[in-house]
C-alpha cells in the first residue's frame, strides 16, 4: 500500500454526506482506496459510485433491488451485497476508516460493526448517539476505536478541545443559526406552514432536518450527541444563536481563554478535517473573508418560543432511554408536520407528551445493547402515532 495510503469504506454513499466525502476523494490525487460503499436504494449511483472509484464491495440497503444492482456492477469484479446483512458486512471490509453516513436506525448495526474493528469511525449518523449513545461509545472505547465527530458543531468542538487539558475543561458552546423563526414571534411559529419551515437561511438540507432546525430539535438532538462524545455533564453544554453559521462551536477553559473553530458553512470543511486526521488536507470550501463579512452576531436561545432546548435538558436528566424516546417521537411529529397533520407548533406537544407517557409507563429504562435501543425506538414511534389525533385534535 502506498505510503499515506487511507482505506474508506463509505456507509450512506449516495446521500448528502457521503457525496460531499466522495468529492473529498475525487480531489485527494489516489491518496485514498475504496473498499466498500452502501447506499439505500439507489442503485444506478451506487452502481456508478462503485465503478468510478474502484471499490471492492457495494450493498444496497433494499433486498428487492440485489438483482438490479447485480446487473448494474456486471463485469466490474465488484462484490455484491443487499439487506442488514450487507451492510454490516460492508462495515467489517478492511477499512480503516469509515464513513457512518446511513441515516436513520437503520445505520446503528453498521457503525456499531465498523466501530467493533478498532479503527477511524466519522460518525454522521445522529440515532448512533441519541439511540444508543452510551451503548455506542462503551462499545468503540472497548475495542479501541477512535470516534470522529462529523457534523459541523461537534466537530469545531473535537478541534477546540485541542487547545487544552480535558481536566481544565468548564463548558462547551454549540452554536445554531436560529433557523428560519430565529425573530418570529411564539404565534407566528405556532402557526408556521411547511413552506415558511423548509426555508433556512444558511444551510441546504433535507426535508427532515430542516424541520429540526427550525424547531431548533436539531440543537436539541445534538446536545444529547456532544453528552455522549465527549463525556460531558449537561450543565456543561450551552447553546448559543449565531445568524451567521461562522463560528461553529467554542470551549471555554478554567483560565477563561475560550476557543472557537470558525469556517465557511459547508460540509465538506469538518469531514475534510475526518478523513485526513490526524493530518490536514486541502479543502474545497469558500476562503473565510471575515472583513467581507463585516460583523458576527450572537444571541440566547429562546427555550419558551423554542421548547426543544427545556425538553432535551429534561430528557438527559431523566437519563435512561428518554433522550431515545425523544429522538424517536420528533422524527413522528416531524413526519406528521410535513403531512400537514400537526401544526408546527404541535411537534414538541408531540414529542413532550410521548415521553410524558413513556416514563409515566416505565418503558424508557436505559438500553443495555443496540437491540434494546431500537426496540425503546420502536415503542416511542408507536406511541407518538397513538398520541397524534390527540394533538392534531387539539389545534383544531
Amino acid at each position: 500500500m502506498p505510503q499515506g495510503e487511507r482505506v474508506v469504506t463509505i456507509l450512506g454513499a449516495t446521500g448528502s454526506i457521503g457525496q460531499s466525502t466522495v468529492d473529498l476523494v475525487r480531489r485527494s490525487n489516489g491518496r485514498f482506496r475504496i473498499e466498500a460503499l452502501t447506499a439505500h436504494s439507489n442503485v444506478a449511483e451506487l452502481a456508478k459510485l462503485s465503478r468510478e472509484l474502484g471499490a471492492t464491495y457495494a450493498a444496497i440497503a433494499d433486498e428487492a433491488l440485489y438483482q438490479d444492482l447485480k446487473d448494474a456492477l456486471a463485469g466490474s469484479g465488484i462484490e455484491v451485497g443487499a439487506g442488514e446483512g450487507a451492510l454490516v458486512e460492508a462495515a467489517l471490509r478492511p477499512a480503516n476508516w469509515v464513513m457512518a453516513a446511513m441515516s436513520g436506525a437503520a445505520g446503528l448495526k453498521p457503525a456499531m460493526a465498523a466501530a467493533g474493528r478498532g479503527q477511524i469511525v466519522a460518525l454522521a449518523n445522529k440515532e448512533c448517539l441519541v439511540c444508543a449513545g452510551e451503548v455506542f461509545m462503551r462499545h468503540a472505547a472497548a475495542n479501541n476505536a477512535t470516534v470522529l465527530p462529523v457534523d459541523s458543531e461537534h466537530n469545531a468542538i473535537f478541534q477546540a478541545l485541542g487547545a487544552g487539558q480535558p481536566e481544565h475543561l468548564v463548558r462547551i458552546i454549540l452554536t445554531a443559526s436560529g433557523g428560519p423563526f430565529r425573530t418570529a414571534t411564539r404565534e407566528q411559529i405556532e402557526t408556521a406552514t411547511v413552506e415558511q419551515a423548509l426555508k433556512h437561511p444558511n444551510w441546504s438540507m433535507g426535508r427532515k432536518i430542516t424541520i429540526d432546525s427550525a424547531t431548533m430539535f436539531n440543537k436539541a438532538l445534538e446536545i444529547i450527541e456532544a453528552f455522549h462524545l465527549f463525556e460531558l455533564r449537561t450543565d456543561q453544554i450551552d447553546v448559543l444563536v449565531h445568524p451567521q453559521s461562522i463560528i461553529h462551536g467554542l470551549v471555554e477553559f478554567a483560565d477563561r481563554s475560550v476557543v472557537a473553530q470558525m469556517g465557511a458553512p459547508d460540509m465538506r470543511t469538518p469531514i475534510a478535517h475526518c478523513l485526513a486526521w490526524p493530518e490536514r488536507i486541502e479543502g474545497p470550501a469558500t476562503q473565510l473573508d471575515l472583513a467581507k463579512l463585516g460583523q458576527l452576531t450572537f444571541e440566547a436561545p429562546d427555550p419558551v418560543r423554542f421548547p426543544a432546548l427545556r425538553l432535551v435538558r429534561e430528557a438527559l436528566e431523566l437519563g435512561g432511554a428518554a433522550p431515545t424516546v425523544l429522538n424517536a417521537a420528533n422524527e413522528v411529529a416531524v413526519a406528521a408536520f410535513l403531512d400537514r397533520k400537526i401544526p408546527f407548533g404541535g411537534i414538541a406537544r408531540l414529542v413532550e407528551a410521548t415521553l410524558e407517557m413513556m416514563v409515566r409507563g416505565g418503558t424508557a429504562g436505559a438500553p443495555a445493547n443496540v437491540e434494546d435501543a431500537l426496540a425503546v425506538d420502536h415503542t416511542a414511534r408507536n406511541t407518538a402515532a397513538t398520541l397524534l389525533p390527540e394533538i392534531a385534535l387539539k389545534a383544531s
